[in-house]
């Protein structure tokens, strides 16, 4: 059976790889993928721009292009997914993308980098302006196994489980809430900066949000920093300068084996397979209808009882057993069974429903039908799906 790429949400700038700029609010087949469909491997993207990953290692990338962050040797907006030859015989293990830069991990441990560097998040300091093909993080010695991209900062898990920060989009907000105190060196590192208060523990997964970042530990711990300001980081500080742990106690005691992030809430799956969310819930990206402790709705209580409410990762259990979950800037993406779901932030139909009504609650992209095998990826504000076996006819194929 063939694989099919479908696509939907925000188009401004053609990350949806359809060949145009318009909006999608129901998953479009795109025709021009420029690579075989059942080759690809693993779908990210960012503010505005997409990529995917193929089986050799291949990176299609598709979307905004002003500060050169589709690595394409110019910065004119891609309307379709494209190679990017720059990369060729890198070998692509693993592409993060930020708000107008992306990271990418090959085989052998490297990490590159292109786009904007206007906040360092490049780890390239050499380079002032847009990079527009992908250059070595030459100053990151040890093997990376991981990345993660924010809004405009970066991470990095390596080999021996340290793990590495630079850019300075985190940078004013954590001066701001530690005024007159020294802050540790990495929230103003423009290149890899070994993070501190993870020395006795062996990263091997990280995740970034807009101002905060996260760890997995190999015990299956999570560690969090950065901007708290949604109760995304499960503390009662504004701003954590260090790593904190989240007491397990949360997860009903289990280890996690995943972790997402949106730029202001997470996603965590245990190794048993519950799935907790957290953090901001104004736009339903937290997939539950939070009821504040007095019984009233949160649309017409105070915003106080309800960061009291969302600060604390609770489960869902519609979502046990997830195999996937992607999370764009404020909707997320689950694969339960051979149901696809989405929830959350639905201005550009992202959630992929035919409107443009925030989803409160997971539900099945009815247009996806049920499929053998899917691959879901998510931009800020968009989303992608490999489909097998798919229900949809070609009249559904019209956003």
């Amino acid at each position: 059976m063939e694989a099919v790429l479908r696509a939907w949400g925000a188009n401004s700038y053609g990350q949806l790889g359809l060949g145009h700029k318009e909006d999608v609010l129901v998953p479009q087949l795109l025709k021009d993928v420029s690579c075989k469909c059942q080759d690809i491997k693993s779908i990210a993207g960012g503010g505005g721009h997409s990529a995917v990953i193929t089986g050799a290692g291949e990176l299609f990338v598709c979307g905004h292009n002003k500060a050169g962050q589709l690595g394409l040797n110019h910065t004119e907006d891609v309307l379709c997914f494209t190679l990017c030859t720059a990369l060729s015989g890198f070998c692509v293990q693993e592409v993060a993308c930020g708000w107008d830069f992306t990271i990418i991990l090959g085989r052998a441990g490297l990490v590159l980098s292109c786009g904007s560097n206007a906040f360092g998040q490049l780890g390239v300091p050499q380079i002032s302006g847009p990079c527009l093909i992908p250059q070595k993080i030459k100053s990151l010695k040890e093997k990376a196994v991981g990345i993660a991209a924010g809004l405009r900062h970066a991470l990095a898990a390596t080999e021996s489980g340290l793990v590495f920060q630079w850019g300075t989009g985190m940078a004013s907000r954590a001066k701001r809430v530690h005024q007159g105190k020294t802050l540790p060196v990495f929230w103003a590192a423009k290149e890899p900066c070994e993070i501190k208060g993870l020395e006795d523990v062996k990263v091997k997964r990280v995740a970034a949000g807009s101002y905060h970042c996260v760890s997995l530990t190999g015990e299956g711990h999570l560690y969090v920093w950065g901007s708290n300001k949604h109760g995304q980081l499960v503390s009662k500080e504004v701003f954590l300068v260090e790593p904190k742990k989240v007491d397990t106690q949360f997860f009903s005691h289990e280890k996690i084996g995943a972790v997402w992030s949106g730029w202001t809430h997470l996603v965590a799956q245990t190794e048993t397979g519950k799935v907790f969310t957290w953090g901001r819930a104004d736009y339903g990206q937290l997939g539950r209808h939070a009821v504040v402790p007095d019984g009233q709705e949160t649309c017409t209580a105070s915003e106080q009882p309800m960061k009291l409410f969302c600060n604390i990762p609770i489960s869902l259990p519609c979502l046990n057993g997830a195999s996937q979950i992607a999370c764009g800037s404020e909707h997320n993406l689950a694969v339960v069974g051979d149901c696809c779901l989405s929830w959350g932030w639905n201005e550009h139909g992202m959630c992929g429903d035919g409107t443009e009504a925030n989803v409160h609650v997971p539900k099945p992209v009815k247009a996806l039908g049920y499929a053998k095998q899917i691959l879901i990826g998510c931009g800020a504000g968009h989303s992608l799906a490999l489909c097998q076996n798919s229900t949809l006819d070609s009249g559904h194929q019209k956003s």
